[in-house]
């Protein structure tokens, strides 16, 4: 049985994968080189931006924003593990990746999105303790719990993330350069390769997707019954106001965030295409990144002052 496995691996271990372009014609291969790589510099821009307001401005040093910093740091992360294989791609550089180098790029990046998936959720227990319990806000949400909070969600997107990843690469692919119909080694697409049976798979991938998307989901829906009650129990109208301006961006991104992959995840099968697929990776690869740090700083009123004094800063002149 281990001597089985191990030829299946070795054999394995020889294999290219190949992403299928975009385009030939080198003028759109260049015009989306050029498109996705200002999208990637301002994600990591926005993101950074992000990262250093939160960090270097005391009066967001509270569990929110150390949240929100997290987010944006898990957001580089998430798109530097597809984005410089893209670019090579677009470009015919290097079309063809490793059966290992597929593998780890999958593993990360089911890692980094399911670890995103569980921080919206704390986010969204966050703003429960915050409107729900204010007294007991400070000592609920400690500086403990809030970086336990970080390592859970990460641990649990690490540990679900390399089960499915060992599985799915455990299976025989057809060809020894298999093409992809996709700019990344994501699930769906790299399953239709298999020359096996893969029903077995197919229910894994849809578990694994009920436990990152669905789980988290409905303790955000669970939170926001609660927070939605409890604002409209406050009298003034300012307040309810300030209370729903600080749970609208977290909303916003999570509707981006779990809408798109729901749709590629706990889609049946016979109802998803592949073209689909590479279209809705786009934006929850691209379109979600930038949207969050545009989300934060224009909708909610510290991350901007806290941006604006951030600039002012580094503007003004040394004496």
């Amino acid at each position: 049985m281990s001597l089985a496995f191990t030829n299946q691996t070795n054999q394995s271990i020889a294999y290219e994968f190949i992403f299928q372009p975009f385009s030939t014609i080198p003028e759109i291969q260049h015009l989306l080189f050029t498109f996705f790589l200002l999208l990637y510099l301002t994600i990591l821009f926005g993101n950074f931006s992000i990262i250093w307001v939160v960090c270097t401005d005391r009066s967001l040093h509270i569990p929110m924003y150390f949240f929100l910093g997290n987010l944006s740091f898990l957001e580089i992360c998430y798109t530097t593990v597809v984005v410089p294989q893209l670019l090579a791609s677009v470009l015919d550089i290097s079309r063809t990746i490793p059966f290992a180098n597929c593998g780890m790029q999958m593993f990360f990046f089911l890692a980094l999105g399911g670890t995103d998936c569980f921080l919206l959720a704390v986010m969204a227990y966050d703003r429960y303790v915050a409107i729900c319990h204010p007294l007991r806000y400070t000592l609920i949400m400690t500086w403990q719990i809030c970086t336990w909070l970080v390592v859970g969600a990460l641990s649990i997107g690490i540990v679900l993330s390399l089960e499915l990843t060992v599985l799915i690469f455990t299976l025989p692919f057809c060809g020894h350069q298999p093409q992809i119909n996709h700019f990344l080694c994501d699930v769906p697409p790299v399953l239709r390769l298999a020359c096996a049976d893969t029903h077995l798979h197919q229910t894994a991938v849809f578990g694994v997707g009920v436990m990152v998307l669905t789980i988290p989901f409905l303790l955000i829906c669970i939170s926001y019954v609660y927070i939605v009650a409890a604002i409209l129990r406050i009298r003034s109208t300012s307040g309810r106001h300030q209370a729903f301006s600080t749970c609208s961006s977290h909303l916003t991104v999570v509707i981006l965030q779990y809408g798109c992959c729901s749709l590629v995840y706990l889609r049946p099968k016979s109802s998803s295409s592949e073209d689909e697929d590479r279209q809705l990776a786009l934006i929850y690869t691209f379109v979600t990144p930038l949207l969050n740090p545009l989300i934060y700083s224009l909708r909610n009123k510290d991350v901007k002052q806290a941006l604006k004094k951030a600039m002012r800063r580094t503007t003004e002149p040394q004496p």
